[in-house]
């Protein structure tokens, strides 16, 4: 009983933030005529105010993000053509990424290093799972030491988004909030709803974090056998 109970509210923990956040930036995201501009509007004014002469502000699919390799705040269609809270928002967001690019913060670049190792490990940890089985037959040894290594790939995954918590925090409670409150681009209820959309989005990567955690534990469960 005490086991289902606990996969029961670990479920909770992993489902619940991305509801919230689904809810947090849905609730937000209707037209507002009183703003002067779009979300992409707000990443070009912010970009300039800054002076981050590099940087240019692009369309994309794949979700909102900054790009460090070709110097993007990327938004999708609904944020850069958007005139929502939500858009001002995520794009003052994605330019608090820039800013932290710009000053070359450690813990970003930690994040940016980690990350492409992270992406050339999840490439080779299928290669190992597959290779498992087929060395099991032969050589025993050599198939505990794939698992090791698809293992590894996942730890580092683990740490990636370990490092993004701080990062992202940082691009919204230190960078977005304090641009935004100081341009005065917003009123005093917008701004507290501002920090429920920032505060909601985080939650995504603690709920991640906590998913990589519980596949290392489940791996490390395996070795020991």
């Amino acid at each position: 009983m005490l086991m289902i109970a606990g996969v029961v509210i670990l479920l909770l923990v992993l489902v619940l933030p991305g509801l919230w956040v689904r809810h947090v930036l849905t609730r937000h995201s209707s037209v507002r005529d009183d703003f002067p501009g779009t979300g992409g509007d707000m990443a070009r004014h912010l970009i300039h105010k800054l002076e981050l002469e590099q940087v240019v502000v692009e369309a994309t699919e794949q979700g909102d993000h900054y790009d460090p390799q070709q110097h993007a705040v990327r938004l999708t269609a609904d944020k850069l053509d958007g005139k929502s809270l939500t858009a001002v928002v995520v794009a003052a967001h994605e330019v608090g990424h820039a800013l932290q690019h710009q000053r070359g913060e450690r813990m970003f670049s930690w994040r940016q290093g980690l990350a492409v190792l992270a992406s050339w490990m999840q490439r080779l940890a299928p290669v190992a799972l597959l290779l498992s089985p087929l060395l099991l037959a032969v050589q025993p040894g050599l198939s505990r030491w794939t698992l090791l290594i698809a293992a590894l790939a996942m730890s580092i995954n683990t740490l990636v988004h370990l490092v993004t918590l701080p990062v992202e925090l940082d691009a919204s409670f230190n960078k977005a909030l304090p641009l935004l409150q100081q341009g005065q681009y917003l009123d005093d209820a917008d701004m507290l709803h501002a920090r429920t959309i920032l505060r909601a989005a985080a939650l995504t990567y603690v709920a991640g974090s906590l998913m990589s955690l519980l596949n290392i534990w489940r791996w490390l469960r395996y070795l020991r056998r």
